[in-house]
């Protein structure tokens, strides 16, 4: 029932022209972030770029895999997708994975669990949370690999053939239903309905969130339409921080910890993802130097802010004034206008607020080295 459910809707959430030209895999991400986390994958036992192993060298992924190389010479995202998968590993994209095995780590087993589930443990983790691990990660490439296909509606002679186009769309959806099916699998074998619900819900959480921000940011809405700073960081959660937030919850159901333990890692997961966004968001207003060319989403936190703080009327003559002969957007200049304002600013003291109250419910849990990893990671996420 997932995959299909997941494959209808990542079909309906199609990226807008707004947004195209956005990587999935940014190689903007501060250095802060990157020491705290190959740090952290030490305390784990091993290096997370291996979780999904079993997954990634199944014959169902080699022939899919074999597919995909025929998009070789396109422009269908999918492509670069792939690519960063392989190539992109300085950016540790299964974060959310290390993150759950960190904060198994970091509680320690259950006062209450029983001698059998102890005996269960290697190195401080029990063998469920590494599957459930696995599993966010699963779910959360499927995500990717949905969020790569393409709009035919806004198809032009510049992105390619449209039979490429077509193609590469099939196995976008393809491939991502494959993943999100063996995360589900493996969902079930947990034998735990808490966490079957938790992690379902996610799920849907995902895409809901995906299908809100697409239907509310495009690139019609985003030029003249109002700003609803309430409904973008519910989405914002919705995408990005629901996953890891109950994942992180479900994590300490399977230890069989109590539910204030449990309700400490679903904050702890919340606050640390929207951070996360958040910084992400910032990286193209604090790096880019004056006349440096830049894309970034209408989307953004810093956009955002920036739109609720000019007004509507304000801002569309901003747009205007930055439109090129063509009538393009100069998104440089758009970008001087944003910094000119204090939208950035705002989204910076976002940032830090979430990432202090990761910080303040991280610190609940006893003292560990896996916890001293995730304050790091928690203070890396305020760092610009």
């Amino acid at each position: 029932m997932f995959p299909a459910t997941w494959s209808r809707l990542s079909r309906m959430a199609l990226s807008s022209r707004g947004r195209r030209t956005l990587s999935l895999f940014s190689s903007s991400a501060p250095s802060n972030w990157s020491k705290a986390v190959a740090d952290a994958e030490k305390i784990v036992g091993y290096p997370t770029s291996f979780m999904s192993l079993r997954c990634l060298l199944s014959d169902e992924l080699s022939n899919v895999a074999i597919q995909v190389k025929k998009l070789i010479g396109t422009q269908h995202p999918l492509l670069h997708t792939a690519r960063g998968f392989v190539f992109d590993s300085g950016n540790h994209l299964p974060t959310r994975g290390l993150i759950v095995l960190l904060l198994s780590k970091a509680a320690g087993p259950s006062h209450t669990a029983s001698d059998l589930l102890a005996q269960d443990m290697v190195s401080g983790i029990h063998t469920s949370q590494r599957n459930l691990a696995e599993i966010t990660e699963l779910i959360h490439t499927a995500f990717l690999v949905h969020r790569g296909i393409v709009d035919l509606k806004e198809w032009t002679i510049s992105d390619g053939p449209l039979k490429d186009m077509e193609f590469g769309n099939k196995m976008a959806v393809l491939s991502g239903d494959f993943l999100l099916a063996n995360a589900c699998t493996g969902l079930a074998q947990l034998n735990n309905t808490k966490v079957v619900e938790l992690i379902s819900s996610a799920i849907g959480d995902v895409v809901q969130g995906i299908y809100n921000e697409n239907t509310s940011n495009s690139e019609e809405h985003s030029l003249g339409g109002s700003v609803d700073v309430e409904a973008w960081e519910e989405h914002t959660f919705l995408s990005h921080g629901a996953l890891l937030a109950k994942s992180c919850q479900a994590a300490m159901e399977l230890a069989q910890h109590d539910t204030e333990a449990q309700s400490l890692a679903y904050t702890f997961g919340k606050h640390l993802s929207m951070g996360h966004r958040l910084n992400s968001d910032l990286q193209p207003f604090v790096k880019s130097s004056a006349g440096e060319s830049v894309t970034f989403s209408f989307s953004a936190a810093p956009v955002v802010f920036h739109r609720q703080i000019v007004g509507q009327e304000r801002w569309s003559q901003q747009l205007q004034q930055v439109k090129t002969r063509r009538n393009e957007l100069d998104y440089s200049k758009l970008l001087a206008a944003v910094k000119s304002e204090k939208g950035v600013n705002t989204a910076m003291d976002l940032c830090c607020y979430h990432g202090n109250k990761a910080l303040e419910a991280i610190q609940a849990f006893p003292s560990s080295e896996a916890r001293s990893a995730l304050e790091n990671i928690a203070s890396a996420i305020t760092k610009f």
